[in-house]
């Protein structure tokens, strides 16, 4: 939980996403709806633990939705600790979450937003 509260919490985190700083209350409640969602039938998200390889510690997530208005379309996005911006941790997620839609679920179409002032 604390990690994830260092990620959506932080104001440096969010500074480029599409929400502000999220609260210990409503990160537990993301938490709680992303274990939910990974039981669901038909399954319409997936959100995936981002970890430092060497320590294993929570450093970001990625989350792919399936979009219920395009049949076989996704978005896409994730969200990573500042320590760990800079060394490849973003592209990757990317390439896993585009793998895993394009891929595992066989989607047509997957959408991703980044912030214009977000040169990375």
């Amino acid at each position: 939980m604390d990690a994830m509260l260092a990620v959506y919490g932080s104001n440096a985190s969010t500074e480029h996403l599409s929400f502000e700083p999220r609260t210990r209350e409503q990160v537990a409640e993301i938490m709680s709806r992303s274990i939910d969602s990974a039981t669901a039938t038909p399954r319409a998200e997936y959100q995936l633990a981002v970890t430092e390889r060497k320590t294993g510690e929570l450093i970001g997530s990625g989350r792919l939705a399936t979009d219920p208005h395009q049949q076989r379309g996704a978005t896409m996005g994730f969200a990573l600790h500042p320590d760990a911006w800079g060394v490849g941790y973003g592209l990757e997620t990317v390439r896993l979450l585009l793998d895993l839609g394009f891929e595992d679920l066989g989607l047509h179409r997957i959408w991703g937003a980044r912030s214009p002032l977000n040169e990375a």
